[in-house]
């Protein structure tokens, strides 16, 4: 094997290792968001009775999650609730926006 074929071998390997660490630490890079997602979209946890993702019932269930990126939960941009207050996603469950019965 030539000296130059080795180098490039190593450098692409050093490439290669390099690009699966940064996939990973952006995979990493997520956290749970209570009481962001649409019906039927959340990533898993919907409260009693449900299975996991793709089950909460209503917009914006507290006790329902979506991994959304680190940092990022309490400035996800959300309808105001029916009273006219903010509504912010959360790091913990929440006690709003729950199925009526």
């Amino acid at each position: 094997m030539s000296k130059a074929f080795k180098t490039v071998a190593i450098v692409g390997a050093v490439a290669a290792s390099l690009a699966a660490h940064t996939s990973t630490a952006t995979a990493q890079a997520k956290e749970k968001c209570f009481g962001v997602s649409l019906a039927g979209q959340n990533d898993c946890a919907a409260g009693p009775g449900t299975t996991c993702a793709g089950t909460s019932k209503v917009d914006y269930q507290g006790n329902a999650w979506t991994l959304v990126d680190a940092g990022t939960c309490a400035e996800i941009e959300l309808p105001a609730m029916a009273d006219g207050s903010a509504r912010m996603g959360s790091l913990e469950e929440l006690e709003r926006d729950l199925p009526q019965g």
